[in-house]
């Protein structure tokens, strides 16, 4: 059982940074994948990053080149830095653990966060 908390959004303006962390509980933490999902109000959940167990990082197209997946085995958090940040994402963020790969649908995520909400002002 693993249970992933959440923490770091807020408002920010246009073009601002955000650093999201996700607190996970559980001494097997290292064993699963590790994904941030996001979901803009009217819209499913997507995809916007995760990292295999190699540590390669995995982006949507809307968020490469700006945001930053990392995780940190000692302390059992993995962060998204969020840089040059767009209205478009605006959304709740979600913090999700799997146990099998790292994968883009969320249906392959087993365990979720309660989620963070980012507010971008244009």
């Amino acid at each position: 059982q693993v249970q992933l908390v959440e923490s770091g959004g807020g408002l920010v303006q246009a073009g601002g940074s955000l650093r999201l962390s996700c607190a996970a509980s559980g001494r097997t933490f290292s064993t699963y994948i590790m994904g941030w999902f996001r979901q803009a109000p009217g819209k499913e959940r997507e995809f916007a990053a995760t990292m295999d167990r190699s540590g390669n990082p995995y982006y949507a197209d809307s968020v490469k080149g700006r945001f930053t997946i990392s995780r940190d085995g000692a302390k059992n958090t993995v962060a998204l830095q969020m840089n040059s940040l767009k209205p478009e994402d605006t959304a709740v963020y979600y913090c999700a653990a799997a146990r099998g790969w790292a994968e883009s649908q969320s249906r392959h995520y087993d365990y979720w966060g309660q989620g963070t909400q980012v507010t971008v002002s244009s």
